[in-house]
């Protein structure tokens, strides 16, 4: 289907003229090769009086009181000066503050989320995450421009494809299956049942352990020295005993070689593990979706031994305080320990709009 293009100073031009020797709205949408409904649109937001053929004292009106100049002018203005002011200006005080979420690794549905909740009585400090992009890529080309883009939060990666050669399957005794697992995991209703994997870096000679708590999304990252089944037993439950007993009561993990070791951790910390399928990511999604939004802070090919267990408390922290879409914008640590965060005051503590 081709574009639509406006009307042209020369099309009105001849749309005037047309109408002074008396053609109809379709004759000239005929000659102009254009729609009938474009013309008539034209005519009517431009003040044309169709003649009714009766005869009136005076001169009658040339051309309809249609004029080929102001209708140009008319439609320039409507061009270049929208007809809602925008909210989100560049260098505002909103701006600033949509700046200030966009450094944290906040995206920009979080931080429309956000604002809502925190300027809840304040319809002016508040604005959609369509509004920002649209700000955004509105920007100038430059520098500025290039590094607000480099704070947003692309598409996912695609997955790469195993290496040849590395079989992780058969390797684990004593294994349960997910399909063991007791309802109440499926369902979802009570803390304490969590999804686990690693982050792999340079070489995959270096790994970081994600546990994700399936009902809250809250994280914990375990530092291990190796990818091994040794470091995954120390790491992992130094983390999990970290959690008070009733939220550590189930961990679901693919059936990577780092598990072989599950019974030692179920003697640490009392977690009971359960083993996905086969090349079934998507029973883990949530872990799966987690591990993706910490590739902004662990990148891939990157050494992550230089990451000590206090640097990973940071990360997950960042994590677990920013604003979920799926949590109804409440952040992770709101609902996984209600008695020790709160969302308003954090977030007003750093982002208080200046008056």
């Amino acid at each position: 289907m081709e574009k639509y293009k406006q009307l042209s100073m020369e099309e009105r031009s001849l749309i005037q003229t047309q109408l002074i020797w008396g053609f109809k709205p379709s004759w000239i949408a005929l000659s102009l090769g254009r729609s009938v409904s474009t013309i008539t649109r034209e005519l009517k937001r431009n003040n044309w009086v169709k003649s009714t053929g009766i005869a009136i004292r005076g001169r009658p009106p040339i051309a309809g009181k249609y004029r080929a100049v102001l209708a140009q002018d008319r439609a320039h203005c409507l061009s270049v000066v929208p007809r809602v002011a925008r909210r989100l200006l560049v260098g505002s005080e909103l701006w600033k503050v949509v700046m200030n979420y966009l450094k944290q690794g906040y995206s920009p549905e979080q931080i429309a989320g956000t604002l809502k909740t925190v300027n809840a009585d304040y319809p002016s400090l508040q604005v959609s995450h369509e509004t920002i992009y649209s700000a955004i890529y509105l920007m100038p080309r430059g520098e500025l421009r290039t590094e607000v883009i480099g704070w947003l939060r692309f598409g996912h990666a695609k997955r790469k494809p195993r290496a040849r050669g590395e079989d992780r399957r058969g390797q684990i005794p004593d294994m349960v299956s997910i399909h063991d697992r007791p309802p109440e995991v499926e369902e979802r209703l009570v803390p304490g049942h969590w999804e686990g994997d690693l982050i792999k870096g340079k070489g995959n000679r270096t790994a970081v352990g994600t546990i994700v708590e399936r009902t809250t999304l809250f994280t914990v990252l375990a530092k291990l020295e190796k990818a091994t089944a040794e470091s995954a037993v120390t790491g992992f439950s130094h983390v999990l005993n970290r959690i008070e007993g009733q939220k550590r009561l189930s961990m679901t993990y693919d059936q990577g070689k780092e598990m072989s070791r599950h019974a030692q951790i179920t003697e640490n910390t009392g977690v009971k593990v359960y083993f996905a399928d086969p090349h079934s990511p998507w029973q883990r999604g949530i872990n799966e979706n987690t591990n993706g939004l910490l590739r902004q802070y662990l990148p891939k090919g990157e050494d992550l031994s230089i990451f000590s267990q206090e640097d990973l408390d940071q990360i997950a922290w960042q994590l677990n305080t920013r604003p979920r879409k799926s949590l109804g914008f409440k952040c992770p640590a709101q609902l996984f320990t209600p008695e020790a965060f709160d969302f308003k005051q954090h977030h007003a503590a750093i982002f208080a709009l200046q008056p």
